[in-house]
């Protein structure tokens, strides 16, 4: 069976797991996974504190059990192998990551793969703020990878993004591929304001909702588009097992920000102009 950690009681104080990583913690026996230090607060306690350890994760396996939402950095830095949470989890999942894949069958706080480099991430409820962002004083986002929300998500989505999928089922708020460099989002619910502000290249879908998004006065419409690019990502999607409902065959395309390059693009269903 693959290394699970139960969490046995919830905790006010926010746990830092960064320390409990697949590739470090492979080869060793679960005593040995219980005396491995993680932060709460200004104390490094042992993992088996506040863990109940089985398993291995010999097969490159890691499950997190209970509701993890204050559980911050699972799957940071993750390189390869599966991690899966049974439940909620914190902030940062994912960060950083190149590789492998992460599945959260609740709901995430905010940051989820932040600044990733590549791997997958499936969060089948919602996400908080900044997924696939950059850090505060970063360079760049999400450079690579794909990482997808069945819920909803919040604000500034692939802030500063370089390069990935990101794919929202449901609703998102403002600012989504604010300062964006290149990749693409697809928002396939409702969305907030001040979308594509400063972006440069890259794609944006606003896909669903029952009215027009809302386009800043910098982006300017640049005739009807059916992409290649965009039914193949949507086949990709239906293969993965993310459903998606049914979209138009042809979208708005507006062009912009024209305050930077001005080569990214908004595409929004034909019927909302």
């Amino acid at each position: 069976m693959p290394l699970e950690l139960t969490l046995k009681q919830e905790v006010s104080i926010p746990l830092e797991v960064d320390p409990i990583r697949l590739e470090t913690i492979r080869e060793l026996s679960v005593e040995e996974i219980q005396k491995l230090t993680i932060f709460h607060g200004n104390k490094q306690p042992e993992l088996g504190e506040f863990f109940d350890v089985k398993g291995s994760a010999a097969d490159n396996e890691m499950v997190w059990v209970g509701d993890c939402s204050k559980v911050k950095l699972i799957g940071t830095h993750l390189t390869a192998g599966k991690i899966r949470v049974d439940g909620n989890a914190g902030m940062h999942l994912g960060a950083e990551m190149t590789g492998g894949e992460i599945l959260v069958t609740g709901n995430t706080a905010d940051w989820v793969g932040a600044e990733m480099h590549g791997g997958k991430i499936h969060v089948k409820g919602n996400a908080g703020h900044l997924v696939g962002a950059v850090y505060r004083g970063g360079r760049r986002g999400m450079t690579g990878g794909e990482i997808l929300i069945d819920g909803d998500a919040g604000n500034e989505i692939g802030h500063t993004m370089r390069r990935g999928l990101i794919a929202v089922k449901g609703n998102a708020g403002d600012g989504v591929g604010f300062n964006m460099i290149a990749g693409t989002i697809l928002v396939f619910g409702s969305s907030g304001i001040r979308h594509g502000a400063g972006m440069r290249r890259g794609t944006i879908g606003l896909l669903g909702g029952d009215s027009k998004p809302d386009i800043l006065p910098t982006f300017r419409h640049a005739g009807v588009s059916s992409p290649l690019f965009l039914k193949l990502y949507f086949k990709h999607l239906k293969e993965t097992g993310f459903e998606i409902s049914a979209v138009p065959p042809e979208f708005d395309k507006y062009a912009g920000d024209f305050l930077e390059l001005g080569k990214g693009e908004i595409l929004t269903p034909r019927f909302a102009v």
